[in-house]
């Protein structure tokens, strides 16, 4: 697989780039933001690391929370 960055500072030249290259999505073209390849590869390198399980996790804010009316 090849990947091309191409960097546009401009709003309306990106929306027709991208428009353009939309039409090539059924050949097997991805497109996809920088932004979320960074996010992928963060993902990625964190796979291996501990999760701390949300059931030990304390909201600094839990006591502010209104109970439902029904309670």
């Amino acid at each position: 697989m090849q990947s091309i960055t191409i960097n546009i500072n401009n709003n309306k030249l990106a929306d027709k780039v991208t428009w353009l290259l939309e039409h090539f999505k059924d050949d097997g073209l991805e497109i996809a933001s920088k932004e979320d390849m960074d996010d992928l590869k963060l993902l990625k390198a964190t796979r291996g690391e501990d999760s701390i399980p949300a059931v030990n996790i304390k909201c600094q804010y839990a006591n502010e929370i209104p109970k439902a009316q029904n309670e």
